[in-house]
């Protein structure tokens, strides 16, 4: 197939002790992700994690095309896949065998499996959507729905005295929208918080992407990453997404507050599934 709209590569999965070895370059070479959102192109990341794609779809004047690539082995990309596409950018489209999902920011839909046709596009070529994309294996069909941002379960946590006053979106739960397995939500930190997943915990029944977005150009925030006991960071930009295995925490600071997208597959779909770490076996 000729990918005009389409570009992906691949990431293999890095065991702790490698992890642990790895320098700067090695960590963003391995587990950070850039250039999700470019205009008139859906770029792809296809991990071996739990075989999660993570990607971005940037429509301007043209149509994108949903295309299938070649690690996934299928004619159409769904066709062994479900996949679920929040938008952060501005209004926008998404068409997946039948009539349009309008969505504007921070709406999202989920496709089930066998899902053929799968198109993205923008109401206004000047302010673009931008559709972050992520996508699991699946066993069996579920309906592809809308939800939008409103409809999202809400919780508040955290105060400013702790720096982590946040609101957690859950898109994905027990009595909403059935998954095969892919689990996602959105947690926005208030003005004056910068502290994401602290506590952290580790998940081995899943594996974790963020995709942290709402940064200035100047801002930045620092993902903690690795076992508990030999802990590293990898520094983020607007709009870019970073790996999490199973055997590592995921947490972040900010040099001012921001929002992030963050998406499970694996083994396990219930929430409270983890082990938390404490702050003493911290290193």
């Amino acid at each position: 197939m000729d990918q005009k709209h389409t570009e992906f590569s691949a990431r293999f999965a890095i065991d702790p002790i490698a992890a642990a070895a790895m320098g700067t370059d090695e960590l963003r070479h391995n587990f950070h992700i850039e250039g999700l959102f470019q205009p008139g192109l859906v770029s792809l990341t296809y991990t071996h994690y739990d075989r999660m794609i993570v990607g971005g779809a940037m429509p301007v004047d043209k149509v994108l095309p949903l295309e299938a690539i070649k690690p996934t082995g299928t004619k159409a990309f769904l066709d062994r896949r479900e996949l679920i596409a929040v938008n952060i950018g501005g209004a926008g489209t998404v068409t997946a065998d039948g009539p349009p999902y309008e969505m504007a920011a921070r709406d999202m839909v989920y496709l089930g499996m066998g899902t053929e046709q799968v198109s993205f596009a923008s109401a206004d070529p000047e302010k673009p959507a931008k559709f972050y994309l992520l996508s699991a294996p699946a066993h069996q069909v579920y309906p592809s729905q809308l939800i939008r941002i409103g409809d999202a379960r809400r919780l508040d946590l955290g105060s400013q005295a702790t720096s982590n006053e946040r609101s957690i979106f859950q898109f994905i739960h027990a009595d909403g929208v059935k998954t095969c397995q892919l689990v996602v939500g959105m947690t926005q930190l208030a003005p004056g918080s910068v502290w994401n997943t602290m506590p952290c915990h580790v998940h081995d029944r899943r594996m974790e992407a963020y995709l942290y977005f709402d940064l200035a150009e100047d801002a930045r925030v620092f993902h903690f990453m690795g076992e508990p006991d030999e802990t590293r960071h990898i520094v983020m930009r607007n709009e870019e997404a970073v790996l999490s295995p199973g055997w590592s925490i995921h947490s972040g600071a900010g040099t001012s507050n921001y929002a992030f997208i963050w998406a499970m597959a694996g083994d396990n779909v219930d929430y409270t599934d983890v082990d938390p770490v404490t702050l003493d076996q911290l290193r």
